[in-house]
């Protein structure tokens, strides 16, 4: 967004600085004409006084004389035409290739110049000087006045000059506009990071909030007064949130440590009656209840590590994934050999670090391998690997071939309490992986279930690079 933001700014300002930059630098380009014109107009109408005067031979050479001499100095093109149109005196190169006749694109503004004067109007526009031209302009003036016009005065003159200043002038507008421009970028830079600091802050904390760090907080007091506003009353709902979370968090902790030990009194006094039940319906039904306050005390088991995970928040780490593969495949192998199962574990031959939870991938690869435990037939066949992924990620899975979960109901098992309906009466509390879950959300990664082809249920977890 803030790319985005100083995109908008600086376009803006581009086009502003555009939009004052071309018409100063046509005023100015059209006023430089004005003033050429101006100038040698002011000369046209001296020559063509001359030229009103010449009656004698002798005023004729001094209208040459004076032509020549300006021609020669200004480099200009000089032309004295009577009434008819035809050439009294000549200086210079001609206005145009043929003044006379208004052959090609210079002669046509001669000759129309020529005419103009010749009808007892002076010239009284020029085609705008630029840098690139026109390299000269043709201006007339009318010798004598109204019905007594009895010729015209053509000058062709060089507008080397006027494009120089032009030029010169029109580099100072751009430099001036390049450096606003600079200027102005830096104001928005400055701008963009007022308006966008507090706004990214805001965006950290809900990250943050997100990922279950409670105490994450917005702590930039910079931007308008609305977002400091906004800033504010997000703090004060965290705030709220992590106290209500808390509260509900320390009720179930509590609620599991104290219930854990007048449970742990009836299953020692359960105990102590069974060798003075009589055999039969009496001792059979003594054993249900035995197994079903001994569930009760894994489902609070349970409860209390799902609120000591959710309650800590202690800081992701680097951990080496390898390393927590074999030391748990390793810790579970006796099990799995007890349940006749098969427990394969494949690893990169090197380190495989990611960043997560302390001992997040030992925590979550346990509660994979219980599940595998209690719902893989004798006989069948556990794999752990972990490897990296295309994009950098610490991979970690376990794969069996067991009965599985049909589609439909693998959104269930990272619920808590979800069971499926054909494995209500397996021993466990239906937290092991909603567990798992939680430590792979608080480390920055995912769990995932699927699939086993042709049968059988995947557990995937992945955790960000360390």
């Amino acid at each position: 967004m803030r790319r985005r933001l100083l995109a908008v700014l600086m376009v803006l300002m581009g086009a502003a600085a555009l939009l004052l930059c071309v018409p100063l630098a046509d005023a100015y380009a059209r006023g430089r004409t004005e003033h050429l014109l101006l100038q040698r107009r002011s000369e046209a109408v001296r020559f063509a006084d001359l030229a009103d005067r010449a009656g004698t031979a002798a005023d004729r050479a001094e209208l040459s004389a004076e032509i020549g001499r300006y021609a020669q100095l200004y480099g200009a093109g000089v032309v004295v035409v009577d009434a008819a149109g035809a050439t009294v005196a000549r200086a210079g190169a001609d206005p145009a290739p043929d003044a006379l006749t208004g052959a090609g694109p210079g002669g046509m503004a001669a000759a129309e110049a020529r005419d103009r004067a010749l009808t007892g109007r002076s010239t009284d526009r020029l085609p705008t000087v630029r840098p690139w031209g026109p390299a000269r302009v043709v201006l007339a003036e009318p010798v004598g006045r109204d019905e007594r016009v009895s010729g015209a005065v053509l000058l062709a003159v060089p507008t080397d000059a006027a494009r120089r200043d032009v030029a010169v002038r029109w580099s100072l507008i751009a430099a001036g506009a390049a450096a606003a421009f600079a200027a102005a970028a830096l104001v928005a830079v400055g701008i963009t990071r007022w308006l966008m600091r507090p706004l990214l802050d805001l965006d950290r904390a809900v990250e943050g909030l997100t990922a279950g760090s409670l105490q994450t907080r917005a702590v930039s007091d910079t931007g308008p007064p609305e977002v400091r506003r906004l800033r504010r009353h997000f703090n004060i709902m965290a705030q709220a949130l992590a106290d209500s979370i808390g509260r509900q968090r320390d009720f179930v902790a509590d609620a599991s440590h104290q219930l854990r030990n007048p449970l742990a009194t009836l299953v020692l006094q359960l105990e102590n009656v069974e060798p003075h039940i009589a055999p039969g319906p009496g001792r059979a039904e003594h054993g249900r209840a035995l197994e079903e306050t001994e569930r009760l005390e894994e489902l609070l088991d349970g409860l209390l590590a799902l609120a000591r995970v959710e309650s800590a928040a202690p800081e992701p780490r680097e951990q080496d994934v390898s390393r927590a593969v074999r030391e748990r495949v390793r810790a579970w192998a006796p099990v799995f050999e007890a349940a006749g199962l098969e427990l394969t574990a494949g690893a990169p031959s090197g380190e495989l670090w990611a960043r997560a939870l302390p001992d997040a991938a030992g925590r979550v690869l346990d509660a994979a391998l219980d599940n595998a435990v209690k719902f893989v037939p004798p006989g069948g066949r556990v794999e752990v690997c972990a490897r990296w992924d295309g994009e950098g990620w610490a991979v970690l899975r376990v794969a069996d071939d067991g009965p599985g979960v049909p589609e439909e109901q693998l959104a269930l098992l990272l619920r808590r309490f979800a069971r499926s309906p054909a494995h209500q009466n397996v021993r466990g509390s239906g937290l092991g992986l909603a567990i798992a879950d939680e430590i792979a959300r608080l480390s920055g990664g995912r769990l995932a279930v699927s699939g086993t082809d042709p049968h059988g249920l995947t557990v995937e977890l992945r955790l960000p690079p360390a």
